[in-house]
């Protein structure tokens, strides 16, 4: 049986970590998009990959966003509960907001 050689495995090395690279440049892009275009791209992702790629690691340098303690809130809209107005943080200022963020299912 004849051994492979040394450039055969340097260049499959090479290839193999040139598509590492470039599957994670490509996960961390879809990790800094909305979550229907970043939960479209997860989908066909293979279950090895969860192996071998830091994912948590990524996720927390991907939204770990830019405000700090003290900052004021960035402004944003909302629609209420019954989805009829939409609220708008800006018109609230001076009172007091409370912001929850979760899952209730």
């Amino acid at each position: 049986m004849k051994r492979p050689s040394k450039r055969f495995l340097s260049l499959l090395l090479l290839i193999l970590l040139i598509g590492y690279a470039t599957a994670l440049l490509g996960i961390g892009w879809a990790m800094r998009q909305p979550p229907e275009k970043f939960g479209r791209v997860m989908k066909h992702v293979p279950w090895p990959a969860f192996l071998v790629m830091p994912f948590e690691t990524m996720w927390t340098n991907a939204r770990a966003g830019i405000l700090h303690p003290g900052d004021p809130a960035p402004d944003f809209q909302l629609p209420t509960v019954d989805h009829k107005q939409q609220v708008q943080l800006s018109t609230l200022r001076g009172k007091p907001v409370v912001l929850v963020f979760g899952s209730y299912t």
